[in-house]
């Protein structure tokens, strides 16, 4: 029962009465220590107070649960250095991080508990000293593996083709060679080392992948921007096109140029994922993904209406018409393609003006020009720009959130030996097997004092100002009785605040 209180008080809004009230919960714990501690018992969701307060964004608990495991180790003067106990927040021996559960819930106060301590402190700790010479290694790994596998796509085994050409419009030149064919030169054993390579890195991916989705699931995974969701689904299904066209290699079937342009596509694309190592690029990866799942899908729906019902007009006005003249509508899925490039505007009206065009086709350009060009362009502009305003407020609060996300995921998947445990051990200071940060902090007297010296100036400005207030309201008399009231008013009140004021520096003094 002393647990399930303890949760309620963390989601209390009246943040004094919760911390006044946890403190006398755990007054009456008899096993303050250890395992049987009320604050070490998770909820059903396997979270503790302390991380409850995390994930709910309650700054105020989350300070005041950090007092109570802070471990003072000297001053001197305004120097101190403090332990912290980061046993909870440590994500080295914690199945499910503190700094995990931060960075993916979607509540935008848990992000900023990044900014207080301990927790800034040993996120750039981590960050500094192993995750960005980590993650600048592995992005440059990458780069070089995609460029092998682009030799390989680009030098992939191709034969001058035998056949006739059964159309006018046939335009293959080359067609695949046969597996027997694929491996016989020494530039194609060269190939086959690229391609052995592009394989296991395929592999590679799907095994460091899977286990993930299963422990979190599915729909968490890859649904939390800041984690990298969707370029979770781009290496995912990039992985799966790579097998894909190994299968297809090794059977000889022809057609291995479609899942391999989707590989190429898809393996360049998720370089994007390594800007995030870098302040100046992290944010534009959050905005692409909130721009392409956001503004960009609702748009889709509305864009393939448009160019579903325009393109079957256009159709329909060329469908008497010479499919020689005016190629780019001679059959539907060609004008779907066309009237798909006319919405963009990567091309200009495809009319042949050497023959006589239908008179429909005016009236419907006319009206796809206007609401295609003029309105749901500008629209998807402006969607977009508020976008990137919302985005741009916030994005040095999802940097450092990315930053944390990817420290966790480095420190989950390279071996313990390559990645240490941060912090110091509490047995070197006698406090027993939790780990602690050591943090020196400098407190500056003199700042302390200058704020009582302002605040005691403004108090008595605003006593003044309210006496002075209520004798200019009760006298009746003419405007300029006013003005000169005011203007004494001003004086003595700035004899009286300055005597305080000086009052309260000699006494100090």
């Amino acid at each position: 029962i002393g647990n399930t209180v303890l949760h309620i008080l963390v989601l209390q809004p009246n943040k004094t009465f919760a911390c006044h009230m946890y403190s006398l919960i755990l007054s009456y714990d008899r096993s303050k220590e250890g395992p049987g501690s009320l604050e070490l018992i998770p909820n059903n969701e396997g979270l503790s107070p302390f991380k409850l307060a995390g994930v709910e964004g309650n700054t105020v608990m989350f300070q005041y649960l950090m007092q109570k495991r802070k471990q003072n180790l000297w001053s001197f003067g305004p120097l101190s250095t403090v332990l912290y106990d980061i046993t909870e927040i440590d994500s080295w021996a914690e199945d499910q991080s503190f700094l995990e559960l931060i960075v993916s819930t979607k509540k935008r106060e848990a992000r900023q508990i990044l900014d207080l301590t301990p927790v800034k402190e040993l996120v750039s700790l981590k960050w500094n000293m192993y995750g960005r010479p980590y993650f600048c290694f592995l992005a440059l790994f990458y780069i070089l593996y995609m460029v092998c596998f682009t030799m390989c796509c680009v030098y992939r085994p191709l034969k001058p083709r035998t056949g006739n050409r059964t159309s006018s419009r046939d335009n293959t030149v080359y067609v695949q060679k046969m597996l027997q064919e694929s491996y016989v030169a020494y530039e194609d054993e060269l190939r086959l080392v690229g391609e052995l390579i592009t394989v296991i890195g395929a592999v590679v991916i799907l095994v460091l992948e899977i286990p993930d989705i299963l422990r979190v699931g599915a729909a968490k995974y890859f649904g939390q921007t800041i984690l990298g969701g969707p370029f979770h689904i781009i290496v995912i299904t990039y992985a799966c096109m790579i097998l894909v066209t190994m299968v297809m290699r090794l059977t000889s079937t022809t057609g291995e140029v479609v899942p391999m342009s989707f590989a190429l596509v898809l393996g360049w694309c998720n370089v994007m994922y390594f800007a995030r190592g870098f302040q100046m690029l992290g944010p534009f990866t959050i905005m692409i993904q909130k721009m392409i799942f956001g503004d960009l899908m609702r748009f889709c729906w509305l864009m393939a209406v448009v160019i579903l019902g325009f393109a079957s007009a256009f159709y329909i006005i060329f469908q008497t018409e010479n499919p020689e003249n005016l190629g780019q509508f001679y059959n539907y899925p060609m004008s779907l393609f066309t009237t798909f490039e006319l919405f963009l505007t990567i091309i200009d009206g495809p009319a042949n003006y050497d023959v006589d065009l239908p008179f429909m086709y005016s009236v419907v350009y006319f009206a796809f020009a206007i609401i295609a060009t003029l309105l749901m362009l500008n629209l998807l502009i402006a969607m977009m720009g508020d976008t990137h305003w919302r985005v741009a407020h916030e994005q040095d609060e999802l940097w450092r959130a990315q930053v944390v996300a990817t420290t966790v995921m480095l420190e989950r998947k390279l071996p313990r030996c390559l990645w240490p445990r941060s912090g110091i051990c509490g047995r070197e200071f006698g406090l027993g097997d939790r780990w602690y940060l050591r943090i020196e902090d400098r407190v500056d007297p003199n700042k302390h004092k200058m704020m009582r010296y302002t605040e005691a100036f403004k108090a008595q400005d605003r006593d003044n100002c309210d006496k002075g207030s209520e004798k200019l309201e009760s006298n009746g008399d003419t405007l300029c009785k006013k003005d000169l009231s005011a203007l004494s008013l001003s004086r003595n009140t700035s004899r009286t605040s300055s005597h305080r004021g000086w009052e309260i520096l000699r006494r100090n003094t």
